[in-house]
Order: structure tokens, then C-alpha cells, then sequence
């Protein structure tokens, strides 16, 4: 939004200036001439600018104030060559012209520089008495949001706690990914795009979220994992996804990667062996009578003794815990016995 106002302020001051040099009554430039040079120059600046990739914000006033600075200095040292070139090249009002000119460069160098500025928050470091120029991270990187992670939708419950303080970065080509979810033919995907669109709406509602959408501006055919990873890379950003494959791929390329599974993973109660819990048996286990429930958060249960109580909610005692590829896996018994081999070995 601060870039947008910035830039139809840069285009309106550079119209007036037109205008201003116009209506002046040696001005030895006519009236379209005067206004439409610095308007088109203007867009084309603008032009560039949005085309340019776009990095991080810096703070309003300190940015704007820098960037007037630093314009202001290159208006003023470009104008002895402006001076220099139309003293030897141009006839007539010279004077008249060169103000011209400098008023451009001046409106230009600033409009340059506060833009600049705001899009390299951490790209430079400036220390006194020498300026040293080094690639730094200051405060929380953003993250990048994976498709996969918009569909599964607990990222939403994740930010409403409040302690993600990133920024979440959408890509336009995810959002697009899921737009194309939700429009195709198949059910199952269509309603999975459509809770991927809902909750980054819940998102961007959410005022302890800053959610931005971003439009690396670049239109190809490579894949939407590639181009997270190379998005990543290029804003030193992380990933947050939920595809093992892409979690794989990121790491050997260098970027940080926030797996989600992981981390509900790593969110999971511990339990200790010896612990009573209560779960409800849902099903058969694979060896005979075994019985498989699920706890609240997921878990997987397995209960020695557990088949003859389906549908049934069990108090059992843990024995062990596994975690695997799919999550955590905990196994237990009915009832305070040992196992049937610690009894053998007691005795």
C-alpha cells in the first residue's frame, strides 16, 4: 500500500512539474512537451521498479527520510553535468532547461531511492565512520506457505495462538494452484481447494497474522516446488509445507524447511511406560488380539488384549512408544500385569 501511494504521488508531482515548467513565460518548451516527458518518464520508472524483484519493507519515516536524502544528493551531483551538457549542446534558454532537468532528476532520484529502500530492508549494513557492505537477517525471516499447507488447514488454529510473528508469504503461483484445485472436475479436490482458499481468507482476517500475497512477476513452467525453493532462496526465507519430497529437496538446496507434521509431532504429549491412559478400541490390531484406538490428538494406540473390547473406551498401561514416519505409535496392555514374557523371566 505504501508503495502504490508512493508511486501515483512520484507521478502526480512529476505532472505538476510539467505543468509548472510550462506556464512559465520564457519557457522555451510547449505545453505537451513539457507535461508528457516527465509523466512518460515517470512510468517508465515505475515500470521497472515493479518489474525489479521486490525484497522486504523498512520502516515508513526512516526509509522515506534516507531515501530524500540520498535523492537529493544524486540530483545535486548529476546537475554540474547537466549544467556541463546543456551549456555545450543546447542553444536558448539554457538556464530555463536546466531547472527542467534538474527538477526531474531531483523528483526521479528520490522516488529511486525511497524505493530502493523500502524493498532492501536487510541488505545492507551501514556502520560509521566506513560504509561495509554485507548481506545480514535482522529479526523473524518470513515464511513461505506451501499449497499443501493452506488445504490441510490446522495452519490456522497454528497462527490464531499468536506465536507465529513472521511474516506469511502466499505466492501468487500457490494461490493459483489452488484456485485450479477448486475449480476441477474431481469432488474430493474441488472441496480441498475450496478449505485451502477459506482458510487463507481466516488468515488474512486474522489480526495477530501478517499474511502477504506475492507476485514474484515471473511467468514459466516450472514446477510449484521449484519455485518455492527458488523463492526461498532468493528472499532467505523459509518453507513451511507439509510434502516430505519438497522438505527433502529444500534441505539439500540450502533452505530452511518447517515441516508441519513435524512439528504436531513434537507438539504430542510424551508418555512414559508404566502410565495409564483411556482410549476407545475402533478396530483389530494385526497380530491376534490386538485392538487399535486413536487418542484426541491423533496418536495411534495398540492394546495387547484390546480385540475383545471394540467400540468399548479402555483404561490400559503403556508398555512402549514408537515414532515412525506417519507419527507417534504407543503400545500398551489392559490392566497391571507384566507381559507374558517378564512373568516367564520373574519366575
Amino acid at each position: 500500500m505504501i508503495l502504490t501511494i508512493l508511486r501515483a504521488l512520484f507521478v502526480l508531482l512529476m505532472a505538476a512539474v510539467g505543468f509548472f515548467f510550462a506556464f512559465q513565460k520564457e519557457s522555451p518548451l510547449d505545453l505537451d512537451i513539457s507535461v508528457v516527458v516527465p509523466i512518460a518518464l515517470s512510468v517508465l520508472i515505475i515500470c521497472v521498479d515493479i518489474l525489479a524483484p521486490p525484497r522486504r519493507k523498512l520502516a515508513i519515516f526512516s526509509g522515506m527520510f534516507l531515501g530524500v536524502i540520498v535523492g537529493l544528493i544524486l540530483s545535486y551531483a548529476l546537475s554540474f553535468i547537466v549544467a556541463l551538457l546543456v551549456h555545450q549542446y543546447v542553444t536558448g534558454d539554457q538556464e530555463a532547461i536546466i531547472r527542467y532537468i534538474n527538477l526531474i532528476d531531483t523528483m526521479a532520484g528520490c522516488y529511486l531511492a525511497i524505493s530502493f529502500i523500502f524493498q532492501t530492508k536487510d541488505d545492507f549494513r551501514f556502520i560509521i565512520p566506513y560504509v561495509e557492505f554485507s548481506k545480514q537477517a535482522k529479526g523473524a525471516r518470513p515464511i513461505i506457505v506451501d499449497t499443501s499447507v493452506l488445504i490441510d488447514g490446522r495452519i490456522k488454529d497454528i497462527a490464531a495462538t499468536g506465536m507465529i510473528e513472521s511474516q506469511l508469504v502466499v505466492p501468487q503461483f500457490v494461490l493459483l494452484e489452488l484456485q485450479q484445485i477448486a475449480d476441477s472436475a474431481d469432488k474430493l479436490k474441488r472441496n480441498r481447494g475450496r478449505r485451502g482458499l477459506d482458510v487463507l481468507a481466516k488468515l488474512r482476517d486474522n489480526e495477530r497474522t501478517d499474511v502477504s500475497i506475492y507476485d514474484p512477476h515471473r511467468e514459466d513452467d516450472t514446477p510449484v516446488d521449484q519455485k518455492l525453493i527458488n523463492l526461498a532462496a532468493e528472499l532467505g526465507a523459509r518453507v513451511l509445507t507439509n510434502d516430505f519430497n519438497l522438505n527433502k529437496v529444500a534441505q539439500l538446496r540450502g533452505v530452511d524447511v518447517i515441516n508441519l507434521n513435524d512439528l504436531a509431532n513434537a507438539m504430542k504429549p510424551e508418555v512414559l511406560p508404566g502410565e495409564k491412559l483411556s482410549v476407545k478400541i475402533q478396530k483389530r490390531g494385526e497380530d491376534q488380539g490386538q485392538g487399535v484406538g486413536y487418542l484426541d490428538d491423533g496418536t495411534m494406540v495398540v492394546v495387547e488384549g484390546g480385540a475383545a473390547h471394540l467400540n468399548t473406551d479402555v483404561e490400559f498401561t503403556v508398555t512402549n512408544t514408537r515414532q515412525t514416519s506417519a507419527g507417534k505409535m504407543i503400545f500398551g496392555r489392559i490392566g497391571d500385569e507384566p507381559p507374558e514374557g517378564q512373568r516367564r523371566r520373574s519366575a
